[in-house]
């Protein structure tokens, strides 16, 4: 039980981790601008090696997060498909860890000023890692959104169909507003709110498990004691 536990832990501490330093880079970071620069371009340059770490680490946080969700749930509601996109979810924040985008926006200094120019595979990869998170995340999204209404948890319910309703239209919203990427400034502002929401959700999710996975230890830890004592 520590064990899932604290494999659960590493869910709630993964959302609040990878933001707190992407905050940290946007306002540190010589030349950079949040306002108009995408944070995947904090992968870039030579302090590129934090974002790209904080990517990594994050990821195998939640990939950690899936193994303590399947040891709660499965064969459970929630518990044959929710590890797994869990675990999908994470191993694309590795992959768009491990492979760089491109210099675009501005950034580094002597970047395009517009949309990156050199798509090469780093670059693919990197937006593969990408879609492989969002996906998975919405996906996710519907399916503890079943498993909450199936329990009676009207408010969670919700919160998951909204996240899974938002996350989708914020993306497409940072395409149409910002004309496929040539507007920076909602390109940017809206993929870091697709972060927020979608990062923050799997770690409230993860405090919700972990908070269930104590209770239920404990009443059964108070179980075993009562049967002790009638014996």
């Amino acid at each position: 039980m520590r064990l899932t536990r604290s494999l659960l832990a590493c869910g709630a501490v993964a959302g609040p981790l990878f933001i707190v330093l992407v905050l940290i880079q946007d306002y540190t970071r010589p030349g950079f601008d949040p306002r108009r620069q995408p944070l995947s371009l904090l992968s870039l340059g030579d302090l590129g090696w934090i974002q790209i770490a904080n990517f990594v680490v994050t990821g195998l946080l939640y990939v950690a997060f899936a193994a303590g969700m399947r040891r709660v749930l499965y064969p459970g509601r929630g518990g044959t498909w929710g590890p797994p996109l869990m675990g999908a979810f994470g191993t694309g924040l590795v992959i768009a860890g491990l492979f760089r985008t491109a210099p675009g926006w501005g950034y580094p200094q002597g970047a395009p000023t517009g949309v990156p120019t050199d798509a090469g595979v780093s670059y693919v990869l990197h937006g593969a890692g990408f879609s492989v998170v969002l996906v998975s995340l919405i996906a996710a999204c519907s399916v503890f959104t079943r498993r909450f209404a199936a329990l009676g948890e009207r408010r969670w319910a919700v919160s998951c169909a909204v996240t899974g309703v938002a996350l989708p239209t914020i993306y497409v919203l940072s395409g149409v507003l910002s004309e496929r990427g040539e507007n920076s400034q909602p390109l940017s502002l809206l993929l870091r709110l697709v972060a927020l929401v979608g990062w923050g959700w799997a770690s409230l999710l993860a405090v919700r498990l972990r908070r269930e996975t104590t209770v239920a230890s404990d009443r059964a830890g108070g179980a075993t004691g009562l049967s002790s004592i009638a014996h």
